[in-house]
Order: C-alpha cells, then sequence, then structure tokens
C-alpha cells in the first residue's frame, strides 16, 4: 500500500461536529479516488453523538427521541463522544475490494495498540470489532440473584436492557465480566475507496451507550482502557501509539483479495 498520511482534525475542545467530520471525508474520498493526495487517514474526537449505519432497525434507537444521525456505512447504531479516539481511514483499494479483509486489517491495529497498554483483545466470531473477553458464562455472576439459566436475553428476542435496570445495562458489562467491546468498525467502500473506519474507547463515559442497543447486540456492553486498566488514559497517549501500528498494518498490508479455495470434484 502507499504511504499512509494522517491528519489530525480536533480533540477536546476543538472536537469536530459529526456532519462536519462527514464532509470532510467525502472531500478526502474524492481527492483520493482522482489521486490528488495519499492514503490518509483522519484522526479526531466528536462532540457527543449517535449514528446509525444502515442496518439499525427502530428498535435500537433511543427511546427517548434523543436525535441520530443516520449515515451511510455499514453497520448499526453506536455512539461517539469524548474520550473516544476516532479514525477514518480513507484509502484506495485495488478491485475487486475484499472488505472483510480490510475490516480485518482495522482490527489488527486496534488490538496492537490495546495490547500496548496492557489489555488483552480478541476478535469475536460474526462480530466485528476488538472485544474483551468475558469469563466463561458458567463463572460469571448471576445477574439479579438468578440463576443465568433464567438470563432473560438468552430466551426473549425483544428483551431490552433498556428497560431492565442497570445489571443489563451495557456500561456494566465488565461487573458482569461478559464480553465488551472496545472498539467498534463500520465502513463504506465507494469506487473502491474506503470511507469511515473505527472509534477506540479510550476513556468516555460509557453510559452513553446505555440509551441504544449499541451495534444491534443485546447480550453483551462496552469497554474502555482506562475502565480496563483501572487508571485514566487520555487520547493524546493513545494517539501517536495507534498511529505507529496503524502505519505498520496498512502500509505493509498485501490489500488485494485473499485468495479463495475451490473445492475439487
Amino acid at each position: 500500500m502507499s504511504e499512509l498520511r494522517f491528519v489530525r482534525l480536533g480533540f477536546g475542545e476543538d472536537a469536530v461536529e459529526y456532519q462536519e467530520a462527514w464532509q470532510k471525508q467525502r472531500d478526502v474520498h474524492a481527492a483520493r479516488f482522482a489521486d490528488e493526495i495519499p492514503d490518509t487517514c483522519l484522526l479526531l474526537e466528536h462532540p457527543p453523538v449517535y449514528t446509525a449505519g444502515r442496518r439499525t432497525e427502530d428498535s435500537e434507537r433511543p427511546l427517548d427521541g434523543t436525535p441520530v444521525v443516520d449515515v451511510d456505512r455499514g453497520g448499526k447504531i453506536t455512539w461517539h463522544g469524548p474520550g473516544q479516539l476516532v479514525g477514518y481511514p480513507i484509502l484506495k483499494l485495488p478491485r475487486p475490494v475484499d472488505v472483510i479483509a480490510h475490516v480485518r486489517r482495522l482490527e489488527d491495529a486496534l488490538i496492537l495498540t490495546c495490547a500496548e497498554f496492557g489489555v488483552a483483545t480478541s476478535r469475536v466470531e460474526g462480530r466485528s470489532g476488538v472485544w474483551v473477553l468475558g469469563d466463561p458464562v458458567e463463572e460469571r455472576p448471576a445477574l439479579g440473584g438468578l440463576s443465568l439459566d433464567f438470563d432473560p436475553r438468552l430466551h426473549d428476542d425483544e428483551f431490552d436492557p433498556r428497560l431492565n435496570g442497570p445489571e443489563y445495562a451495557p456500561s456494566n458489562a465488565g461487573q458482569r465480566r461478559e464480553d465488551r467491546k472496545l472498539a467498534a468498525i463500520g465502513i463504506r467502500i465507494a469506487k473502491g475507496v474506503s470511507m469511515h473506519g473505527f472509534a477506540l474507547n479510550v476513556n468516555p463515559d460509557n453510559t452513553w451507550f446505555d440509551r441504544i442497543v449499541p451495534c444491534g447486540i443485546r447480550d453483551a456492553g462496552v469497554a474502555s482502557l482506562a475502565g480496563e486498566l483501572g487508571r485514566d488514559v487520555t487520547i493524546g497517549e493513545v494517539l501517536p501509539v495507534l498511529e505507529g501500528h496503524l502505519r505498520d498494518v496498512l502500509e505493509n498490508a498485501d490489500p488485494r483479495p485473499r485468495a479463495v479455495e475451490r473445492a475439487t470434484a
């Protein structure tokens, strides 16, 4: 892949409004498609905002009518805000584009970043993003004094954690020792160039996720580097580490589609 350029758009008091950043993505995307600029990764924080990908269901949105920005990326609903490091890698990929391979590369860079801070993360089969794995189900504490065999989320497809108290809140998944997402990924490929990207929870107020069904997942939760480490971690600490791993992974990647093994008769 070509050399990767980083653009730090704004953090803290200079956090970038979502719609402004989205338009910036479009501008950079058009320039990259025209080969006017190299592969570029925008890095920033957003003020608090909910965004919904194309597969979001009405039942996953805030119950109180809080505004949600509908976007053209994949995935479902999530939250962005202070304490979360957001990255939009805008890369020209060879055709045919292997979308899954692109997502895996972003996951690799995020997993390496978390490891450098002492947090072991992994992938979860069938779920994009980077996860802190929970304890085996039989070793987790019972919810509400009930055996896990009676966990309503296991048997009720319409169970809504937002209506059932803090013991089911996504932000409390660490206390329940469940799987919890530390970094979310949602992308779009247009004209062979990627848009949107990832959000790494560094030290946000994760209770913002309790108002929605994050990524449409009802039986897991969310995490942050600060929460997992039990100490404060700043965006400023994580930013150069993440840039280094993104550069190593993306510049040294072979972005061609993965080989498909064909069965022989």
